[in-house]
């Protein structure tokens, strides 16, 4: 039985969001916090530092899982919705700016 967190509608597109997956998935949570804590991207290092201290908390709340044996086993990014914005050009133009979003999921499990 695993634990599942969500975060929907982050304000950073997946393509940035999955470089840093990819450096903790299949580690264990603890170790994962500790990588995320030195990454350069730091407003996704902090979203997905939430996310597996909130998955910790369901942990410890539950009562059946053991937190030292818990493994980052899924982690993936999907494209949310993009928000769609105007930049005023030069000559009256108009270029469309595409704010992209993403949808977290993580899931930890025991080892």
């Amino acid at each position: 039985m695993a634990i599942t967190v969500k975060n929907s509608r982050v304000g950073v597109s997946p393509q940035k969001v999955r470089q840093v997956c990819d450096l903790i998935r299949n580690k264990r949570a603890s170790e994962a916090l500790k990588v995320l804590r030195f990454c350069d991207k730091k407003e996704i290092a902090l979203t997905l530092t939430k996310l597996i201290n909130s998955g910790l908390a369901i942990a410890s709340d539950s009562g059946k899982y053991d937190l030292d044996n818990l493994v980052v086993s899924t982690l993936y990014a999907n494209e949310g919705p993009t928000l769609k914005r105007i930049m005023p050009r030069a000559q009256g133009r108009a270029f469309r700016i595409r704010k992209r979003t993403s949808h977290i999921t993580l899931e930890l499990k025991e080892q």
